[in-house]
């Protein structure tokens, strides 16, 4: 990685090269290599650069849905002056950033992905005006593309604020006048918390937290029930989702001469190849690993014998995500103890699934999941029943450990800031996205279970749409069934 002026040594534009009138020297990096710059090198990188304006661009495919959403907003907060902002760069380690990701909320209203971004709805008559308010072009008279740390020589061409106003339908202005606009905007303010601490700190004495979480609670809300752009790109998560699960059972023998970690770069190929990223840190869990629910180190040993539960999803460019669970058995077959246990799952899934419809109470789906499971460890004799009385005082709890699913879109969690009773006391809609996934997780420790289910756990998870006449399984192309699920790793092993 070549070595550059950091933001604080090497300021932007006119910190960097000084403003009209001013000269001030350029800030260099503590142990760089050179001293400085010279007034013939400034004056060189100045000039003969090509004009790369682009023109006649088409808005982006969401626009018009983007446009719906802030209008929406407007009709929600009339008066008011709201702000919603992407965030800023995240330092990982000295001088270099995580990869950026935009706030969810600024994504669902503007459908643009870039740093340090701020949309801004403006009382306006009965409504708003809405702008965006993005860095612009790096400014190459003053130096500033390539001595800032975040010039576009270092990290690459942004758009203009004329082309970003071609593709997302908005009024475009420079970010960088924005804070001092919003320490002397007067009227009632609300902003949307925890992405940008410099536009916050500008609105310190105009905004209270419980006005700004009724904001939050708004845009959360407004994600439940998906358009048919956002099926579209959540049916496009779950099939590249599908082809990640694909290329891992063809590299199961790889994985065993390694680690979980073979599995998790499968995966993360995918997702790259394919979309944005992955939308969460895939679960790459084999043997006595699936028990423990977010294992995300995926650092230990892949052994034929054990099952993996693989959870991961595939997050496209518009930044919707799938969030699918599979557990297979390393070696292609399953034990008949292993077997006994996945299709207690799987008939527990098929239940939950069967609940989802609309005019359903969103918590039926849960419930019909965890009756089967609770049925199961009853005949097992792992508790004591009857079932009623297991399910009232939640003793199945100790096994199935957690919610059999969550909403789905946007963030994995999708909706998670909504009111209880819009979302977990609330009933299903035709659009709504939600995830089922029951499971069963024998500890390596539970002593309350015969040593032979100690260290399995299983989990199987779909995403499944709310339609007009019922549901639809987005993730069907991935096998459930536990004879398919063999048939179907057969296959691709036959396939290499």
């Amino acid at each position: 990685m070549a070595e550059e002026l950091t933001p604080a040594e090497s300021e932007l534009a006119a910190d960097a090269a000084g403003t009209e009138g001013e000269e001030r020297p350029i800030k260099q990096r503590k142990n760089g290599l050179y001293p400085g710059v010279s007034d013939e090198l400034a004056e060189n990188m100045s000039s003969g650069w090509a004009d790369t304006e682009l023109h006649g661009l088409e808005p982006i495919p969401q626009a018009d849905r983007t446009a719906a959403r802030r209008a929406a907003l407007s009709a929600r907060f009339p008066g008011e002056r709201l702000v919603i902002p992407a965030g800023n760069l995240k330092t990982r380690s000295n001088d270099t950033e995580y990869s950026f990701r935009a706030a969810t909320e600024y994504v669902y209203l503007t459908g643009d992905q870039t740093e340090d971004g701020v949309l801004v709805l403006e009382p306006h008559g009965e409504g708003h005006t809405a702008t965006i308010h993005l860095l612009p072009r790096s400014n190459r008279e003053n130096g500033e593309f390539w001595l800032s740390g975040q010039g576009e020589l270092w990290v690459g061409r942004r758009h203009s604020l004329a082309e970003a106003e071609q593709l997302l339908g908005l009024p475009a202005e420079d970010v960088r006048e924005l804070t001092g606009k919003l320490t002397e905007a007067t009227g009632p303010v609300r902003v949307v918390r925890g992405h940008d601490a410099a536009i916050e700190a500008a609105l310190t004495d105009k905004v209270t937290a419980e006005r700004d979480e009724e904001l939050r609670v708004f845009l959360s809300e407004a994600r439940a029930v998906k358009d048919d752009f956002e099926i579209g790109e959540l049916q496009k998560a779950c099939d590249s989702t599908a082809r990640g699960f694909e290329d891992i059972v063809k590299v199961l023998d790889k994985a065993e001469a390694t680690s979980e970690r073979y599995i998790e770069g499968t995966f993360f190929l995918r997702a790259r190849v394919e979309g944005n990223d992955i939308g969460y840190g895939s679960i790459c869990a084999a043997g006595p690993h699936a028990t423990t629910l977010h294992w995300v180190r995926n650092d230990g040993p892949v052994r034929s014998g054990d099952l993996l539960l693989l959870d991961a999803g595939v997050e496209t460019h518009t930044l919707y995500t799938a969030d699918i669970t599979r557990t297979l058995p390393i070696s292609g077959r399953y034990t008949e103890l292993q077997r006994k246990i996945y299709d207690a799952v799987y008939e527990a899934q098929e239940a939950g699934i069967a609940a989802v419809k609309p005019g359903a109470k969103y918590r039926d789906f849960h419930d019909a999941a965890q009756r089967v499971l609770t049925e199961k460890l009853v005949e097992w004799g792992l508790v004591e029943g009857p079932v009623e009385r297991v399910i009232e005082l939640g003793l199945q709890r100790r096994w199935t450990l957690h919610g059999t699913g969550h909403m789905l879109g946007m963030d994995v969690h999708d909706c998670a800031a909504a009111r209880t009773e819009a979302y977990v006391d609330g009933t299903l809609e035709p659009g709504m996205c939600l995830t089922v996934e029951p499971g069963l997780y024998f500890q390596a420790d539970d002593l309350t279970v015969p040593e032979e289910y100690r260290g399995i756990g299983v989990r199987i998870e779909d995403d499944i749409l709310v339609t007009e006449d019922g549901n639809r399984n987005l993730s069907s192309a991935l096998p459930r069934q536990a004879d398919e699920v063999e048939a179907w790793m057969a296959s691709l092993k036959q396939g290499e």
